[in-house]
């Protein structure tokens, strides 16, 4: 059974999954409302999303994969309707009526399946899709197809959510009472980024503090490969989602909360820093293999490994304080220069910084697989791993790879006496 725009339907039954075309985290976000007979949440609890997947009671269960659970019977009395709804984040273009597919289907058990596609939308960046509603004994599912221009923001707000999408900037970094810290820039996203974001720092700090880690300040030094070798990892952007990942380390160590990036090849530029709020315009701008871009000359660096420069640059910035770094190196491998990579690593070993080598993709390593091994170091200074598919990954497991050596190094560090407390 297909509905039009503006019609509706009886629903079979108190079991509904319902299925939603088009909706992609991050991108176009899915959420649904429980509303009362003011068709307001009763309470922020009351709205369900990525961050908040499970309404109060249980009767609303927000899936992987765009799917929505309904169990209609533990939906509260005072709940008078169900508003599925969809928004572009506020980073991406455009408006929902380009989004291919958009629409939902309605699964009852043991009955015709309801079809109800987004019709008519035209300028709209976040709309209600469908509907479903009590009518007397019965509940009912009607195709709503509209919205607001504005967004997220019009929207949450229509239904009493409490949202402040432009809060107070802080002068300085802060740190809540379990650790997590926060930095002035994150005022600038939206809600739905927010949360997201704060996932991703508490899963960051949880390792920290696990490792007795909470409370190191450090430099986030981050280096990408820019090789031929690379090239799929820029086309599927690979790269601009390492470096959304990255952005939760950065703030949960450095004072300003930013990452100071690198690209490398032949040779290597210094970009500039990465902020939380511009982290995809920069991703955007400065990550290419070839051409100009943002001022820099992308052929001038080269398409082929050479790891000593880069690495000689970053070296010769460590010796000018003893705070302590966090270099995230991300690669494909080929490190070829095997003698002068190890030399390197062992003068290294005496200056203040931790290498975090991370291989992305199916590559020979070389040399970054024989690191733990390395011998004639102050302490041990660094750690790798591989990721064939870094999407495949959570982002705990992510950031326990990722992190978990770190706290060991500075507590070594500091006894050292290679790098402050």
């Amino acid at each position: 059974m297909e509905l039009a725009r503006g019609a509706n339907t009886v629903v079979d039954g108190t079991s509904l999954k319902v299925a939603v075309n088009g909706s992609a985290p991050g991108t176009v976000d899915l959420m649904v409302f429980q509303l009362d007979e003011r068709n307001k949440v009763r309470n922020d609890a009351d709205f369900v999303f990525f961050n908040q997947p499970v309404s109060p009671e249980g009767a609303v269960r927000l899936e992987s994969g765009g799917v929505i659970e309904i169990d209609i019977a533990r939906l509260p009395a005072d709940i008078h309707q169900l508003s599925v709804a969809v928004a572009l984040d506020a980073a991406a273009n455009g408006t929902l009526s380009a989004v291919g597919g958009l629409g939902l289907v309605v699964e009852q058990a043991g009955s015709t399946a309801i079809v109800a596609q987004a019709l008519g939308l035209t300028s709209e960046r976040a709309a209600v899709l469908v509907e479903i509603y009590r009518r007397g004994t019965d509940w009912k599912v009607r195709n709503v197809s509209a919205g607001w221009d504005s967004g997220l923001a019009d929207l949450v707000t229509a239904f009493g959510v409490s949202v402040d999408e432009e809060p107070q900037s802080r002068p300085d970094s802060a740190e809540s009472a379990d650790g997590i810290r926060t930095v002035p820039d994150e005022a600038k996203l939206s809600m739905v980024k927010r949360e997201k974001l704060d996932l991703r720092k508490r899963e960051v700090a949880k390792v920290l503090l696990t490792k007795g880690g909470n409370g190191i300040r450090a430099r986030v030094v981050l280096v990408i490969d820019k090789t031929g070798s690379m090239a799929k990892q820029y086309r599927t952007r690979v790269v601009h989602r390492v470096v959304e990942r990255m952005v939760p380390v950065a703030i949960q160590l450095d004072d300003d909360g930013k990452l100071e990036p690198y690209l490398y090849a032949v040779s290597f530029v210094k970009l500039p820093e990465i902020s939380v709020h511009d982290a995809e315009e920069w991703s955007d701008t400065y990550l290419h293999l070839r051409g100009s871009h943002g001022g820099f000359n992308y052929d001038k660096i080269g398409a082929a490994n050479r790891e000593v420069p880069i690495m000689t640059e970053i070296l010769s910035d460590l010796t000018r304080s003893s705070a302590p770094t966090l270099v995230l190196f991300f690669t494909d491998g080929g490190f070829s220069e095997r003698k002068e990579i190890t030399k390197l690593m062992r003068e290294a070993s005496g200056l203040p910084a931790f290498w975090q080598f991370v291989g992305i993709g199916k590559a020979n390593y070389g040399v970054l697989e024989k690191l733990d091994d390395l011998d004639g170091r102050v302490v041990d200074n660094a750690g790798f791993f591989a990721l064939d598919d870094i999407d495949t990954v959570d982002d705990a497991q992510l950031y326990t790879r990722l992190l978990s050596e770190f706290p060991d190094w500075h507590k070594a560090a500091v006894a050292a006496g290679i790098t402050t407390p």
